[in-house]
């Protein structure tokens, strides 16, 4: 069965069909008790099947939803948002009826929305304050459920005493209802009790005994969803992940929509267990059915989604998102970022562009603009328009060492040498301290032919970074083609090689620095693994490479 049945299907108003819903409603009633004694699936199928019925033939009888709603939330065919909207169907259908404002509360108590559950079952109360005993020891019993799940205010603990006390006086005559509740109060006072003495413990960092307090209230108590939480919360204090993730997966063999242990299970997972994608992603699923924080949710799942480069559905995780929060910036960026890796890049401009439009915070959005100009540097071709973003995102974040450095890149990509320089310099002075701004600087210096610039440059990279390969075969490229000493050129190629034995350009530099030292043999050891390693990386032309190597033999 489908969610879908529940909804109200308009028939003919006809006596006869009335008719049937009441057989239907009575036969459904009779199943439905059968269940209660025996717990035989089949006479929960046959009560819900009766119940379908009866709706089908009168869709404005309220005892029909808010019960179908009950046995196919146990069966597990229907969320617990689901249910709570059939209740409310009910109330619509008939809103002075007291048993369809007590289940709603029950499955918004089941929720743990205990402030909606409240209001439903007050609102109970208010339809006959002088018989209201059953409402209100549900109440008093929910309030204390909350307590016992939360951290209980002055007011939650007066509200308990009151509606406690005027329940019973009012029970008195309600035998049935007082013994049921009675067992179910008895086991709520006694976990209030360990709870009590547990917190008591906790207080005064007596944490070995508390956990142990707790564990022998999982056995006496036989409440394992509550106590394997506390112990769960005690063993994350202490940074034992692995219990306290185990302890929250009992949680949940218990209670399967307990919100707050699947929020907490889902937060561990992703910072402890980054590859335990599957279940952290099941966590997030299972929290949407509460259709709480659902924005937040469909964007958590976004970069679950994503960390298992599954692009498609870290796009539609990401719309819904946005589709929810069309105005949050950050769920924007997301979704432009997840088009990007789609190479979707028409989508991801509009989206980043509405992000920084946005603009919450001068200095993430100014990373934001360095995202959006790479797109238009390296995959639009529109050089003006990556200028203009990383200026602005410059001039949102005159800090933002990697902008200088990208808008020197794009500068030294449309051949503006000048300008680049000047930005690999902005990037120095913004900070000394790394090496790429006088890598950088260096190329472009060299493109300039400001030789001994370049070398200075050059050097402070080898010092601040000396196993960077790449450095280290600049600079011998400047010491062998600018200052003709291949001796010294050729240290730098070898430390090059030593770093990255796969360096095709490196061997190929060594190469030609032995070759103008006249070290043949040592000059085609190095053209030949240049060759050889050519053909994988596809750095050069091996013709230039194989016209070096014979000359070597040329007489």
């Amino acid at each position: 069965m489908s969610e879908q049945i529940l909804m109200p299907i308009i028939g003919t108003d006809s006596v006869e069909n009335k008719e049937k819903a009441r057989e239907s409603l009575e036969k459904a009633r009779v199943a439905h008790e059968k269940y209660l004694l025996a717990q035989r699936n089949s006479d929960l199928q046959e009560a819900v099947e009766h119940y379908v019925d009866a709706v089908k033939y009168d869709p404005t009888i309220p005892e029909t939803y808010y019960r179908l709603a009950t046995l196919m939330w146990e069966q597990g065919q229907i969320s617990i948002g689901t249910a709570i909207e059939q209740c409310k169907t009910a109330i619509s259908l008939s809103p002075k009826n007291m048993d369809a404002h007590l289940y709603t509360g029950y499955f918004m108590q089941l929720a743990q929305d205990y402030q909606s559950a409240e209001k439903e079952f007050k609102s109970a109360i208010s339809m006959n304050p002088l018989t209201s005993g059953r409402p209100r020891m549900i109440l008093s019993q929910s309030i204390l459920q909350k307590i016992n799940t939360q951290s209980g205010t002055y007011k939650d603990y007066v509200g308990f005493l009151y509606y406690f006390l005027t329940g019973s006086i009012m029970l008195a005559w309600d035998r049935p209802t007082f013994k049921m509740l009675y067992k179910n109060m008895t086991k709520d006072v006694s976990i209030f009790s360990y709870n009590t003495v547990g917190k008591f413990l906790e207080r005064f960092k007596m944490y070995d005994q508390a956990e142990k307090l707790y564990k022998h209230a999982l056995n006496t108590t036989n409440h394992s969803e509550y106590f394997y939480n506390k112990i769960g919360d005690l063993a994350l204090r202490s940074k034992d992940i692995d219990t306290t993730v185990e302890c929250y997966r009992k949680v949940l063999e218990a209670n399967p929509i307990n919100r707050d242990i699947l929020v907490k299970l889902a937060t561990i997972l992703q910072t402890y267990y980054p590859e335990n994608t599957e279940e952290t992603i099941d966590c997030y699923e299972r929290l949407l059915e509460f259709d709480i924080d659902t924005a937040q949710i469909y964007y958590e799942l976004g970069h679950l989604y994503m960390s298992k480069n599954d692009k498609l559905n870290s796009i539609s995780a990401f719309k819904l998102a946005v589709d929810r929060e069309p105005e949050n910036p950050f769920f924007n960026n997301s979704l432009g970022y997840a088009y990007a890796k789609a190479e979707l890049y028409d989508d991801a401009i509009e989206h980043y562009q509405k992000a920084i439009a946005i603009n919450p915070d001068a200095e993430w959005t100014s990373i934001v603009c360095q995202a959006l100009g790479s797109i238009y540097a390296e995959n639009k071709g529109n050089v003006e328009a990556a200028v203009s973003t990383y200026q602005a995102g410059i001039i949102l974040d005159p800090n933002n060492y990697d902008l200088y450095i990208a808008l020197g890149d794009i500068y030294m990509a449309d051949y503006d040498i000048d300008k680049a320089i000047k930005a690999y310099c902005d990037a120095i002075t913004l900070n000394p301290e790394d090496f790429r701004g006088y890598s950088k600087a260096g190329i472009a210096l060299w493109e300039k032919d400001y030789l001994e610039e370049a070398l200075v440059a050059y050097h402070k990279a080898v010092e601040l970074k000396p196993d960077n390969e790449y450095a280290q075969n600049n600079l011998g490229i400047l010491y062998l083609d600018g200052l003709m000493d291949a001796e010294e050129a050729l240290e730098y190629f070898e430390e090059a090689i030593s770093l990255n034995p796969n360096y095709t350009l490196a061997y190929f530099n060594a190469g030609r620095a032995s070759q103008e030292m006249g070290f043949t043999n040592d000059a085609a050891h190095y053209y030949q693994m240049a060759i050889d390693l050519n053909r994988l990386t596809e750095e050069l032309e091996e013709e230039d490479i194989q016209e070096r190597l014979h000359s070597l033999f040329d007489v």
